[in-house]
């Protein structure tokens, strides 16, 4: 396999996030928004002309057009491609949890909770809207001694963050290899391996000694894996615990409420952030019990 990769440069104010959501491609490798721009990273082998004309039409759907918007595109050795995640990573605080690159100490002030990550090739750095949401949420949501399972782990920060705030244990379910290493380093840096495993594939790969229901299940995805994972995510779930579901426009919500609806659940809570919404969704009989 290469290790190089194509960067697409989008040259107009847009929102990553979005565009990641809008295309709906696994193979994506990063995404992020500097000095006016928008750049795509997709692995070199994986890269051809479908892609291209998808990142078009999406720029088509949001109304813009594409004749007026400079798309670059051109290959970018793998050391390049990290030296620039690198430089776009700053340390971050949300509420009590401050989250940083290895390179960057900080002073904690009393009661706050550092989580270190530093920026490869995989997503979940805390600085997008959708995992910010999902960061605040748990600062409120962990009491101590929750399983959690967090599908789509990327980085692993949120199941990194739910044990430093008192969850006994995490499981992290990831699809893609790289990112699995990566979330693997970063538990280990972060001194959480006794306590969080990391798994390769989907759910339906996790070894039948590690399904234990969780007490809590995160999902911090997009709109088709979440209707896709829907019914996958409520089996993995106790009697009465939550699920957190983020990675879904505005416009996106009532499809993936319906979806929910349809097996049980109800939202009995939401955030919104920058055109990005979160849910926590519940059996309704738990709604009055709720912890």
């Amino acid at each position: 396999m290469s290790n190089d990769w194509v960067e697409v440069c989008i040259q107009e104010h847009l929102d990553a996030g979005e565009l990641l959501s809008r295309l709906d491609d696994s193979a994506v490798q990063g995404a992020w928004e500097d000095d006016g721009a928008v750049r795509l990273y997709w692995s070199e082998d994986q890269w051809n002309e479908d892609r291209l004309a998808s990142v078009r039409l999406v720029l088509a759907d949001l109304a813009l057009s594409i004749k007026d918007i400079p798309l670059l595109v051109r290959q970018v050795p793998a050391q390049d491609w990290n030296e620039a995640w690198a430089r776009s990573v700053r340390p971050l605080h949300i509420s009590r949890l401050v989250i940083r690159p290895s390179w960057e100490p900080v002073t904690l002030d009393a009661g706050e909770i550092e989580i270190i990550v530093d920026p490869k090739q995989a997503f979940g750095t805390g600085h997008h809207a959708t995992t910010r949401m999902m960061l605040e949420w748990l600062q409120a949501d962990i009491h101590g001694g929750e399983v959690v399972l967090d599908v789509g782990t990327g980085s692993a920060i949120l199941a990194m963050a739910a044990v430093k705030l008192g969850a006994a244990s995490a499981v992290g379910v990831e699809i893609d290899s790289v990112a699995v290493d990566c979330a693997r380093e970063s538990v280990v840096q972060n001194g959480l391996k006794d306590r969080i495993e990391i798994f390769c594939g989907t759910l339906a790969d996790l070894p039948q000694e590690r399904r234990r229901a969780a007490d809590l299940v995160l999902a911090n995805l997009d709109r088709k894996t979440i209707l896709d994972l829907a019914g996958d995510l409520v089996g993995s779930a106790s009697e009465g615990a939550r699920i957190v579901v983020s990675g879904i426009l505005v416009e996106q919500e009532p499809e993936i409420v319906e979806r929910f609806s349809g097996l049980g659940l109800v939202c009995s809570e939401r955030r919104e952030d920058e055109g990005w919404v979160a849910m926590k969704l519940l059996r309704p009989e738990s709604c009055d019990g709720e912890v």
